[in-house]
């Protein structure tokens, strides 16, 4: 599916796209009052026009930050890693996710530390056609000593791509979306990596959660 195609299925890009298609209408139109040389009714076109069209492109832009995000109704697999030490405090890990991309990532700690992004949205944004989301965000080694947190070698890598619109930025820096927002929240989780696993990255509507991966039958 084009990235056309998935943005057309989401009702509020289609009805951010007829507003702003509207509001740019609306001001050109009003143009041709001030050529007829009605400038109150230029103003009130321009004006309603304008609001028509940053409306619209809101909406495009909220549906926008969406993209990078995947949605989320369950307690679902995002990721399967497999963890391989290296030496005292060195270890791999590697990240295979659902859609089937995987990286490798050299770390050093304990412990394998990963957090994510979770967008959850009122019952307007649902209606709207925004559900809740989640979107990964880093991965890092972890040490159990505060000493070793604060002299030791970090290794911190990013799981996420840049967004054209970050909503969870947003959302913290503007009170104003507040409506639209259930709530939005880092969640994070860790496990010790001494020893080879294959761990399960889970993620639900309450967080991330880490747990060793289920063997198939014969493995």
């Amino acid at each position: 599916m084009s990235a056309f195609a998935e943005f057309a299925s989401v009702p509020l890009f289609v009805a951010g796209v007829v507003f702003a298609l509207a509001g740019l209408i609306i001001v050109v139109l009003g143009f041709g009052r001030l050529l007829q040389r009605r400038p109150i009714g230029f103003v009130m076109r321009l004006l309603f026009g304008v609001a028509l069209g940053l409306a619209g492109l809101l909406a495009i832009g909220l549906v926008l930050g969406v993209q990078g995000y995947s949605a989320l109704t369950q307690e679902i697999v995002a990721a399967r890693i497999t963890v391989t030490p290296r030496g005292e405090q060195r270890f791999d890990a590697r990240v295979r996710y659902a859609d089937g991309r995987e990286q490798r990532y050299a770390l050093a700690g304990d412990e394998i530390y990963v957090d994510a992004h979770i967008l959850k949205w009122t019952p307007t944004g649902n209606l709207l056609g925004l559900h809740t989301a989640y979107a990964l965000d880093r991965i890092a080694g972890r040490y159990r000593r505060i000493e070793d947190e604060r002299d030791a070698l970090r290794t911190v890598h990013a799981l996420g791509s840049a967004r054209p619109v970050d909503l969870f930025e947003l959302r913290q820096r503007h009170a104003w979306l507040a409506p639209l927002f259930d709530a939005e929240y880092g969640s994070a989780t860790f496990v010790p990596a001494d020893r080879a696993a294959e761990l399960e990255l889970r993620v639900s509507t309450g967080g991330l959660l880490i747990r060793e991966a289920e063997r198939s039958p014969g493995s």
